[in-house]
């Protein structure tokens, strides 16, 4: 569906008109009444960093529990849960990630599957060529991301190449094709920066990375479910997404891990876990790796944490991701223009890419305050969050979040501020 363009606001009154049409216009607005909280004054902008719980995983637990786990017991391991992580991983491949079935699977934590993907990757380059030593990442990806590259680097003999990026944008083009070459083995890169919402041309960056040679990590993590991704398309060779965030499973769910299939014979990933074995129940003397992305597992599957996402992946497919960019698109844009109107005049600027082709699902303004800002807006039932230096996030998750929402929680920002000075 083609969303017309929307005339700007002029003051404050036309702001609540604007709210209010956006709002009965948008062709998403029912999917708000399916999460728990939407009917409370809270406003929440951190849907980036961890989504509203959906209704039906109330009742999905509660099934669980009863049915399968206390019903079924050892048994559903047999009757479903061993298959569940590919089950749900060709799910997200489908709605959220543009992947063909037999390359996405649910593992570990986000740290864990960075880990095991980058150290795999790294390996096997190093190992086709001894030249290629190199890392190459940004200094302003998200800090688990540097922080394993500089662990992975140390431990395989490794060295870093460091992107240098404003902190208000992200990587792009002419950047990274100054930092690959001969030596790159692997490139990590984050399809939408953590703190800018900067929106990365990952067809472009991936070929970049591929003319030089190199395999390049994808961390899909404030991407997946808000952003249309399309790994095959784009021929990314591997990526990375947690599923709390626009995919709504709930506090330390589990992530997912995408390997294309070109890749998956060749990658060898460092943590053997009895669950990766050709024969999980062979437990035999030595480690022979299974074929296909269960190689890619380590350990026992965390089913209980891999419950909530269904019911949200199953809204995206109903919804659509392109209709989803749509709304986010409507969102952030509607929140610039409250940024201008309501919080521009207290000195309040936006770090954040100001054309939505080149932004996320989420948009950053800037004040020397925001840290005590962020502090009272908590208090009040108002929840951003805050990123250093003096930057205070609003994440917009489409499907939970209202354009009158958007508007109260701005106003209460803007009343904030002027607290601070």
């Amino acid at each position: 569906m083609t969303r017309t363009a929307t005339p700007p606001a002029t003051g404050p009154d036309d702001l609540d008109r604007l709210a209010a049409r956006l709002d009965a216009d948008d062709p998403l607005a029912g999917f708000r009444d399916r999460f728990v909280g939407s009917e409370t004054s809270l406003v929440y902008f951190d849907g980036n960093s961890l989504g509203r719980p959906p209704r039906a995983t109330l009742e999905r637990w509660e099934r669980f529990g009863l049915e399968e786990w206390g019903g079924r017991l050892i048994r559903g391991w047999d009757e479903s849960w061993m298959e569940l992580p590919f089950t749900i991983g060709d799910e997200i491949g489908r709605t959220a990630i543009g992947a063909a079935s037999g390359q996405t699977v649910i593992g570990d934590s986000t740290t864990v599957l960075l880990y095991k993907l980058i150290r795999a990757a790294f390996d096997h380059q190093h190992g086709l060529d001894p030249r290629r030593v190199e890392i190459v990442v940004d200094r302003d990806n998200f800090p688990t991301d540097r922080y394993l590259v500089e662990g992975i680097a140390a431990e395989r003999g490794g060295r870093i190449r460091w992107i240098d990026v404003d902190t208000a944008a992200g990587v792009e083009a002419d950047q990274l094709r100054a930092a690959v070459g001969p030596e790159t083995a692997v490139v990590v890169l984050s399809h939408v920066a953590y703190r800018s919402g900067h929106l990365a041309d990952v067809e472009t960056l991936t070929r970049l990375s591929h003319d030089a040679g190199a395999l390049v990590l994808w961390d899909l993590c404030h991407s997946a479910g808000s952003v249309p991704v399309e790994c095959d398309a784009w021929r990314v060779d591997i990526a990375v997404g947690c599923t709390y965030k626009y995919l709504n499973g709930g506090p330390g769910s589990p992530a997912f891990a995408y390997v294309a299939h070109r890749h998956q014979a060749a990658l060898a990933q460092p943590i053997q876990g009895w669950m990766g074995a050709a024969d999980v129940f062979a437990m035999g003397p030595r480690y022979r790796p299974a074929v296909g992305m269960r190689r890619f597992l380590s350990g026992t599957p965390p089913i209980v944490g891999m419950l909530a996402m269904q019911d949200t992946l199953g809204m995206i497919a109903e919804a659509g991701i392109d209709e989803i960019r749509a709304k986010s698109i409507a969102l952030t844009e509607f929140a610039v223009e409250a940024t201008e109107e309501l919080l521009a005049p207290l000195g309040v600027g936006i770090a954040s890419p100001r054309s939505p082709a080149h932004r996320g699902g989420h948009v950053t303004l800037s004040h020397p305050r925001m840290r005590e800002v962020t502090r009272r807006l908590w208090e009040r039932d108002v929840i951003p969050d805050y990123r250093d230096p003096g930057g205070l996030r609003i994440g917009l998750s489409p499907l939970s979040t209202s354009f009158a929402e958007t508007l109260d929680g701005m106003r209460e920002i803007a009343r904030a501020v002027a607290e601070v000075g």
